[in-house]
């Protein structure tokens, strides 16, 4: 039977290819999709909910669905300071998953990065870390936890440090093989199907995914 998805972060790189697969799936019906400004792509069966994530309460019809995306995301640049990074990879996102949790939501994927942590020595990681372990505890049927590594692929703002290690990425992942090639820069698209491969499994728990899957 076809599903209902909520999608949270549809206007950034892997939210709107995920959209994009999320379109032309079978397995959904409805796609909901929640964030502070409409996505760019259309689709009949996409239903946009205007939220900046602090009113959650109130849009607990649209967040009762089989399966919750988070995209959610930022850099410690664009945000301008650690509390308002935190403000939204740890607490948008856990916000969202206590919320779609009460509402009624079964599963939750959430994306990550590699080497996030609890006890890693940079700020970004522990807060992905903090964010994973907080998310883990809401209690979803399944939480499904993708680290994907830098992606590659077009963003709608500019990030230039980013764009010249997408240049340099390629050329190091032969290097990463075996254990390290968790390590090797993924396509935004990637990402995106291993998220839609991950919801049409049928485990339930907490599991953890570097890519690739």
């Amino acid at each position: 039977m076809p599903r209902t998805a909520v999608v949270a972060g549809a206007t950034g790189m892997v939210g709107a290819l995920l959209l994009r697969q999320l379109a032309t799936s079978n397995d959904y019906a409805e796609v909901r999709v929640l964030g502070r400004r409409a996505p760019a792509q259309a689709h009949p069966k996409f239903r946009f909910i205007e939220t900046d994530f602090g009113d959650l309460d109130k849009h607990a019809a649209a967040l009762a669905a089989d399966d919750v995306f988070c995209c959610l995301g930022t850099t410690l640049r664009k945000a301008g300071s650690q509390p308002a990074f935190e403000r939204v990879d740890f607490h948008m996102v856990v916000d969202l998953a206590r919320a779609a949790h009460k509402a009624g939501a079964k599963r939750f994927l959430v994306v990550s990065a590699v080497g996030a942590s609890e006890k890693a020595a940079a700020f970004y990681s522990r807060v992905k870390g903090r964010m994973e372990q907080a998310v883990a505890a809401v209690g979803f049927e399944a939480v499904h936890i993708v680290r994907p590594s830098l992606l590659l692929g077009e963003r709608v703002e500019r990030r230039p440090a980013e764009r010249f290690s997408q240049l340099v990425a390629p050329l190091l992942s032969p290097l990463l093989a075996g254990p390290l090639a968790k390590y090797r820069a993924v396509d935004g698209d990637e990402v995106a199907t291993a998220l839609m491969q991950l919801a049409r499994r049928a485990d339930t728990g907490v599991h953890v995914h570097h890519l690739p899957l």
